[in-house]
């Protein structure tokens, strides 16, 4: 929204436009939050599935890259529909077949013994793992409904020097929701081992006048996708630099239930605090000071916070991995969540930088990428 505009609105219609404001953030918020509660359940049960069903880490580990690259696949492609349709259905629609997904993947083990026509043996465990599998493909394309929709909402709604600050706000449903589900998770495996998995019995913005973007002009929007997306390569550079973020962040966070285990001698229930404590702590402080900074200390230019949060990365990175496995899990945890606090920056504020650089009109299809 423009800001002339918005210093010439009536004191009726700054109040509106403020209560439509704040309710859109805190509703996409909650919206995104809930994605993780259906995104990283599967996490948490890895420990248990290997040790219940002997499916093994490589099998594990060959799911999750899958499902990444689903996900990843389907971000660049609802980034596209986003753009054109409306972006709280897409978003509601995602979240409600990803749902319906994991209540499938709680049957995954009754599934495979109807196929298989056992419940036990090697017929009966690979039957499982291409079931298991196929449905966490399904979820991650679903899953990749969730992120487009929300840049052409926040970029509307938020004024471009209070964007990187809100942004990050809304951010932190990514580490509320993925914190929850590994505590829950982490609570659940603690007091019932590894028998808790599987069984689970438009308004218009007052005061502002609506540009003719045109999109059913289908040559002007591909010209346009064109001009300002694929032919931006600085839209390029960001993606590559978000793909390395993500290499961090799903390290630890995917991985975390296992990782501090098996190489820091963590038990599960630590383990389970200590990715909740990454999410909740690291991740919601980095996101926010981030935002304050961009705005306050480097002008709106998120690109130039990202760099020195990934410097941090790198540093904090070579901490964690040099303390031994002999010192207190609380010592460990502190470079842990430092981690979180440098990589969630970059995490919150990369979609800025890209919906800047492909203006409104095509932030969602930038954001895919």
């Amino acid at each position: 929204m423009n800001l002339l505009i918005q210093d010439t609105m009536t004191p009726e219609q700054t109040k509106k436009f403020k209560y439509w404001q704040t309710r859109t953030i805190v509703v996409t918020m909650v919206g995104y939050a809930l994605y993780y509660f259906v995104r990283k359940n599967f996490n948490t049960a890895m420990p248990s599935i290997e040790v219940t069903f002997g499916i093994t880490k490589a099998q594990l580990g060959l799911f999750l890259t899958l499902n990444g690259i689903i996900y990843g696949l389907s971000r660049f492609i609802n980034g596209f529909i986003a753009d054109r349709v409306s972006a709280r259905k897409v978003m509601s629609l995602g979240l409600a077949l990803s749902a319906l997904v994991n209540i499938g993947f709680g049957f995954s083990d009754k599934m495979a013994m109807l196929v298989a026509g056992t419940a036990g043996g090697q017929e009966y465990i690979t039957a499982l793992t291409i079931i298991m599998g196929s449905i966490l493909l399904l979820n991650g394309y679903f899953q990749g409904m969730g992120v487009p929709p929300v840049p052409p909402l926040m970029t509307h709604w938020v004024p471009a020097n209070e964007l990187a600050r809100k942004m990050s706000i809304w951010n932190m449903s990514h580490s509320i929701g993925a914190g929850l589900i590994f505590v829950m998770g982490a609570v659940l495996v603690h007091y019932f081992d590894n028998s808790a998995w599987p069984e689970l019995e438009q308004m218009k913005v007052p005061g502002e006048e609506q540009k003719p973007v045109r999109k059913s002009d289908k040559a002007y929007h591909a010209a346009f996708l064109r001009r300002m997306v694929f032919g931006n390569p600085i839209v390029w550079v960001l993606s590559v630099s978000n793909f390395f973020v993500y290499i961090v962040r799903f390290s630890l966070l995917d991985w975390g239930m296992m990782l501090l285990p098996h190489t820091k001698g963590i038990s599960v229930a630590v383990a389970g605090i200590m990715v909740a404590a990454f999410e909740f702590i690291g991740g919601n402080l980095g996101m926010v000071i981030a935002g304050w900074a961009t705005d306050r200390l480097f002008g709106s230019r998120a690109h130039r916070t990202c760099v020195f949060c990934m410097l941090g990365t790198i540093v904090m990175t070579i901490v964690f991995w040099c303390i031994p496995d002999t010192v207190s899990p609380w010592v460990m945890a502190v470079p842990f969540m430092l981690i979180a606090f440098f990589i969630y920056g970059p995490q919150a504020l990369l979609g800025i930088a890209m919906s800047n650089q492909a203006t409104k009109e095509a932030s969602a299809t930038a954001n895919g990428i």
